[in-house]
């Protein structure tokens, strides 16, 4: 009477090797043809990033980072640690690494933030999205693996499948977040100006919402970094894959070095997304209160004439 009976049993398993043995026996063409397409865009980034001469690639974002971040300390030490990346020996591997995050990240933003709008308009929409975030973003990273190969096999472009998915859930939940949360009275001034819809979402809405916006890509930049080692188990290469050799082998020499590259690119991405997130959050701050200074004239300005 403890055990559970074996007689109850839901087949959730067998419904979704269904599910995917029909996905591939019918739309295993299509999935080629994705398959191509974006193993063609992640060669195309790459080679962008690897024609850069490495000392131009760390002077141009020491500069990017002096102007988003204002300090020139913080600049000289994203500068030192991409520096760094190269002097261990993994500069080719980090910029494999970096073309699998920006593509999975552009593939996020694209689909993520039209989600979130759709989020923020309707509730049903939300409600039912909602619970699928949740189950994504609680599902074991590595479960996202098995798909991804059954559907584009080994390499590069499973790897960023699995990323997207597992990335993807904060750029909607904070878009959704960031445009719900424009003032009501702001909207109904807005239609009360004769603004519609798009109007409403494209001068109002996302410009009020774009610091929430900010910091889901962000947090969706730092997600894929995470998924670098996981990816590099159905044959992502790059820095995750010299720390899984290193796990193979025991060389904790390379794990290390290997370890502490990603970390400097993922202090380097944060430090600047962030940057960009908060100065963002300013202009908007300091854009409210103009805007306030401006009607408290337009009051006073009123009571004299009356």
């Amino acid at each position: 009477m403890r055990d559970f009976p074996e007689w109850i049993r839901i087949p959730v398993a067998d419904w979704v090797d269904t599910g995917m043995y029909w996905i591939l026996a019918n739309l295993g063409g299509v999935f080629d043809w994705i398959g191509s397409i974006g193993l063609q865009v992640l060669l195309v980034v790459e080679r962008a990033l690897v024609f850069v001469p490495w000392w131009v690639a760390i002077i141009a974002i020491g500069l990017l980072a002096r102007r988003a971040i204002g300090s020139t300390r913080a600049a000289a030490a994203i500068a030192v640690m991409l520096f760094l990346v190269g002097a261990f020996g993994y500069w080719a591997e980090a910029m494999n690494t970096l073309s699998v995050v920006i593509v999975s990240v552009a593939f996020s933003v694209a689909l993520g933030i039209p989600l979130g709008i759709l989020m923020a308009w309707s509730n049903p929409v939300r409600n039912i999205v909602t619970p699928v975030l949740d189950a994504m973003q609680t599902m074991p990273s590595f479960v996202y693996l098995i798909p991804a190969l059954m559907l584009f096999g080994l390499g590069r472009v499973p790897a960023t499948f699995a990323t997207i998915v597992y990335a993807i859930p904060p750029v909607i939940r904070l878009t959704n977040v960031g445009i719900r949360e424009v003032s009501p009275a702001v909207i109904e001034a807005s239609k009360a100006f004769g603004a519609d819809r798009w109007n409403l979402l494209f001068d109002v809405q996302l410009p009020l919402a774009r610091p929430s916006i900010l910091v889901g890509i962000n947090q969706t930049t730092m997600m894929a970094l995470a998924m670098v080692v996981i990816g590099s188990m159905i044959g992502n290469r790059g820095l995750g894959m010299e720390v899984l050799l290193a796990i193979n082998r025991v060389n904790i020499g390379q794990g290390f070095e290997a370890g502490i590259s990603i970390v400097f690119l993922a202090i380097i991405i944060d430090r600047i997304t962030n940057a960009f997130a908060k100065a963002k959050t300013v202009e908007v701050a300091m854009g409210e209160g103009d805007d306030e200074e401006e009607h408290e004239e337009a009051s006073g300005a009123a009571a004299r004439h009356g």
